[in-house]
Parts: C-alpha cells; structure tokens; sequence
C-alpha cells in the first residue's frame, strides 16, 4: 500500500507515548480495563507471548476449531517464498496481493507459482491498475489458463486510475460483462473507519459491490468487540455477504505496528495509541500471535454461520503464521495426522 506522507513520525510518536501510556494502562479503571470487545483493549494481544491455551479458557472449542480450519493466508508478491510455503498443506487457499509498485503482473506470476504447487492460489486484482477492457479481458484469460478459481477484487492503492475503472465496483461490472471462468469473488470490507473514506462512502461501495461478490474480507482490526458491531450494523443495513476476519498472522510485533501505522487502519492506530500495554508489548521484540484477538473473537461469533474463517495476514512470515495456527487446532484436538507440518511427515 501507499504509505502517507510522516508514516516515519507517526512511528516515533507512537514509540514516545508508550512510556506514558504504559503507566496510565497500569493504573486504569477496572470498567476501562474490561473494554467494549468483551475481554479488554489488551485481549487483542492476548496472553504475554501468545498461548494456544488463553484461547482453550475463554472462547467456545467449536467457533475457534472452525475459525482456525477455514483459515486463509496472505502473502506478498516477493521472492524467496518458497521456503515459506513449503510449511503449508497442498490446497490450502493463499492470497496473493497486488500493489501499484510491483503490478498485477507479479501479482499473477506469484499466484501462478503457487497454484503450480498444488495450493488454491487466490491473486487480488487491483482496478486502479487495469488500463480498460481489452487489459482486464487478458487477465481474466490469464486467469482461467492458470485455474484460478477464485479472485479478490480491490479498488488499490494507486493514486491515480491506470484507466477507467477508479473502483472495486466498476471494475466488478465490467468483468459481469465478460466471459470467465472464475467462481468465486471476494471483495475488502472495513470494520473501521477508513483514512481516507468516510463510513457512508464505505458501506455504499460495499453495496455495490455485493451483487458481484461472493464473500467479504475484514481489514485488520484489532477489537473485536469494534469488528462484531461492525458487522451486526452492516448487517442491518442490508449487507448478507459471508465473511473472512481479517487477522495478522504470526509475525514480528515492530514490524506489525509499522505496517498498522502505514495503511492507517482506521481507529485501530488510534486504539493501539490509546491503550499503551499493547503499544508496549508491539515494540519490543519478539513476534505478536493472535490467540488474546480469538479469544476474544470466538465468544462473539459462536454459532454465526455467517462468519467463515479467518483470513491471515502472514506478511510472508507464513511458517510462523501456520505452527501457530497448527498449535491452536491442537489444542482443542482438531489436528489430525495429516495437518502434521510436511517436513514433520518426511521425517516420520
């Protein structure tokens, strides 16, 4: 994604509230501490280091086994992914993504690679990077060449439209003009305010994007509680699509709070500046795991068939990402032989 001008500052400033903010979060009332999410601001982080078990205490075995089971895992389009991948059971579903610097080009030679690795690639196909019919016409050829069964359409992050279509939506209409192959269309939804959109806005391209689309994927969100009501509202307001919950993955905490600062993600920048323990716990080292979000998550969503699965964030920390999502199934006994890690099968 873009990233807005003082992206650096914003950081630092982020870094220099926390010694503040860490000390207010100690002292705080205990109605502040319980939070709106049903189980506190600092859930999203969950247990000091991330425990499988936290989420065994707190949340329904059932939502969390089918939330972990249906997951998805994000990737961008780089080199060296190869050894990442190889942690990953074939068919399981990867999602590709497509930015104005690197171009649906890449985005597709990396999703090719990974479908011919017996995974379910899912490349995300950018509208303010196709330069009008005849170019959309080729990579939807492309894609049914390649088998791709399913596509994630965004609106993207460049500034200005390569060609006619400024949004996910028209972009949407035009490929129901087409001839294609493709099954299945996700399109991004966000629980939370957005930089540079306001929440009307939102909810009417989500509107008309929702003839076109089969599910929804949520931005990352860090409240859970912010994300329920978020859907419930939608909800009433006449959104039916079924939904992934956006989560990152298993990755390095720093590294998750610059890519949060980067892309703005609504009050999620805000709330993590708030509540200083998770400021804190971001920008020492180590890696953030999100057992303290689904633990906080599953209660809210038990029961609603409406709520898929999870779409991970893995900002290509895809081992990482898939032994903790590998520990968590086992916790409640949802792992069988085969959701073993490959090179674990090889060495048996």
């Amino acid at each position: 994604m873009v990233s807005p001008p003082g992206e650096e500052h914003r950081v630092r400033h982020a870094a220099h509230r926390v010694h503040g903010a860490r000390d207010r979060a100690r002292g705080r009332h205990p109605e502040e501490r319980a939070g709106a999410g049903g189980g506190g601001p600092d859930a999203a982080l969950g247990p000091e280091e991330g425990d499988p078990q936290a989420v065994s205490q707190a949340a329904p075995s059932g939502t969390v086994g089918r939330l972990l089971a249906n997951a998805r895992f994000e990737i961008v389009p780089t080199d060296g992914l190869e050894a990442e991948l190889r942690h990953l059971a074939p068919g399981t579903t990867v999602t590709v993504t497509c930015s104005p610097r690197k171009g649906i080009d890449r985005t597709l030679e990396i999703a090719e690679h990974v479908q011919g690795r017996g995974f379910r690639a899912v490349p995300h196909l950018s509208a303010r990077l196709v330069t009008g019919r005849s170019h959309l016409r080729a990579i939807l050829r492309r894609a049914s060449d390649a088998g791709f069964r399913e596509l994630f359409v965004v609106g993207g992050d460049a500034t200005e439209p390569a060609g006619p279509y400024a949004s996910a939506g028209e972009l949407l209409r035009e490929m129901a003009e087409l001839d294609h192959g493709v099954e299945a269309v996700g399109v991004a939804a966000y629980p939370e305010r957005h930089p540079l959109i306001d929440e009307e806005e939102l909810l009417r391209a989500l509107l008309e994007k929702q003839p076109f689309a089969h599910h929804m994927v949520t931005q990352i969100c860090f409240d859970p509680g912010a994300l329920v009501r978020w859907l419930d509202e939608v909800r009433g307001r006449g959104v039916t699509l079924p939904v992934y919950v956006g989560v990152p993955g298993a990755v390095r905490r720093r590294r998750l709070l610059e890519i949060s600062l980067r892309v703005g993600i609504g009050d999620s920048v805000r709330y993590l500046t708030k509540h200083g323990g998770i400021v804190a716990r971001l920008l020492r080292g180590g890696s953030y795991r999100p057992d303290g979000f689904l633990a906080g998550l599953a209660p809210l969503v038990a029961g609603r068939e409406d709520v898929l699965g999870l779409h991970l964030n893995t900002f290509n920390q895809v081992e990482a990402t898939e032994r903790w999502r590998r520990e968590a199934l086992r916790a409640y006994g949802y792992a069988p032989a085969a959701e073993a890690f490959p090179e674990e099968d090889a060495a048996s």
